[in-house]
């Protein structure tokens, strides 16, 4: 089958979304507008559809969560509803097909990125996750820092099953939504060598202000942060003149690190030098509002964006986005508004690391 893997750099940015799912198909619209992003491919919905139908799963996930079966059901009956669907996922072999390509698309990326066992982010990527209408982030599983095609089939297989976690069919099951209507695709995407990382809004996520970008920056990846290990640094930017309105350097005294000797990302302590230290300077906050304002402008409504600053990029270079969807928080901004701003519960909804 050749409908299985889908390369972002090489799909057409209007077609890639039913193929790939809303945040791999974001990527590639972010790539046709000349904005970085990360090398990476999706295992399709194609591949996901292929899987079912070899295998039944749908018609045990129907049984078990669609909205007709948990109609009026309460909190413990969805939980284990839930728990059921992912372990028929986890525990169901990945069709061979699908694994042989998944393992070739991968050691292609490695070639691509001149080097062996590369390490990924798999993301789930859900067809009608994050629209206008509504919003499944964090709802997802995201597996940081996978290397070799074993493990990479495996993470794929696992982002499948994070279809049913308890948080997505609770929120299906309350609008009436089938997991049928959103089939899962699996990004596989280059892990850019993290000097710090976090989430940028172009609106202000709680008062709605649209005259400023606010950012939320950590080192490394995101996944301290999510886990409540570090309150992340906080700023806010003038969207018409860059001017910086806001710099709250916190405490960072974990980070999120590739660690190659188990070959996957984990938790350690962030060193002395840096921990009290912002995790950006005024041009790569410069850079980061570049990136969040020209999203905007193409997509014509607020977005928050994902981004990266590797560990090797130089001055004037641009930013990594890894990731960009809808602002569907931002208030009616006003003299009635009141900010009431907590970075430990807007990262763990939005800065990439467990969900996503």
């Amino acid at each position: 089958m050749t409908d299985l893997i889908l390369w972002m750099d090489q799909t057409a940015a209007g077609s890639a979304t039913e193929a790939a799912g809303a945040k791999m198909g974001r990527l590639a619209e972010l790539a046709s507008i000349g904005v970085e992003v990360p090398r990476s491919f999706a295992v399709t919905v194609e591949a996901f559809r292929h899987q079912c139908a070899q295998t039944g799963l749908l018609e045990r996930a129907d049984e078990l969560c669609s909205p007709q079966a948990l109609d009026g059901a309460d909190d413990a009956v969805v939980a284990e509803a839930s728990a059921a669907a992912r372990a028929a996922f986890v525990g169901t072999p990945v069709a061979e097909e699908i694994r042989a390509a998944v393992a070739e698309a991968y050691e292609e990326l490695c070639d691509r990125c001149l080097d062996i066992n590369v390490p990924v982010a798999v993301r789930s990527s859900a067809t009608g996750e994050d629209s206008s209408s509504a919003s499944f982030a964090g709802a997802f599983d995201t597996y940081l820092g996978m290397s070799g095609p074993d493990r990479v089939v495996d993470a794929v297989r696992r982002c499948w099953a994070s279809l049913f976690t308890t948080r997505a069919v609770a929120y299906r099951a309350r609008r009436g939504i089938s997991h049928r209507d959103m089939p899962m695709a699996v990004g596989v995407v280059e892990l850019v060598h993290a000097r710090a990382s976090g989430v940028a809004f172009s609106v202000h996520p709680v008062s709605g202000k649209a005259d400023r970008v606010v950012i939320e920056s950590s080192w490394g990846w995101g996944e301290a942060v999510v886990q409540g290990l570090v309150t992340p640094d906080h700023i806010e930017v003038g969207k018409s003149d860059g001017r910086i309105l806001q710099h709250v350097v916190n405490s960072k005294d974990v980070v999120s690190a590739f660690d190659y000797a188990v070959g996957a990302v984990t938790e350690m302590p962030t060193p002395e030098r840096l921990r009290r230290r912002a995790s950006l300077d005024d041009e790569q906050i410069g850079r980061i509002v570049e990136a969040v304002r020209e999203i905007e402008d193409h997509y014509g409504h607020p977005v928050d964006v994902e981004w990266v600053v590797s560990g090797h990029r130089r001055p004037g270079e641009s930013v990594s986005i890894v990731q960009t969807r809808p602002v569907t928080v931002a208030a009616t901004a006003g003299p009635a508004a009141k900010p009431g701003w907590d970075p430990l519960a807007f990262a763990a909804k939005y800065a990439f690391g467990g969900k996503g």
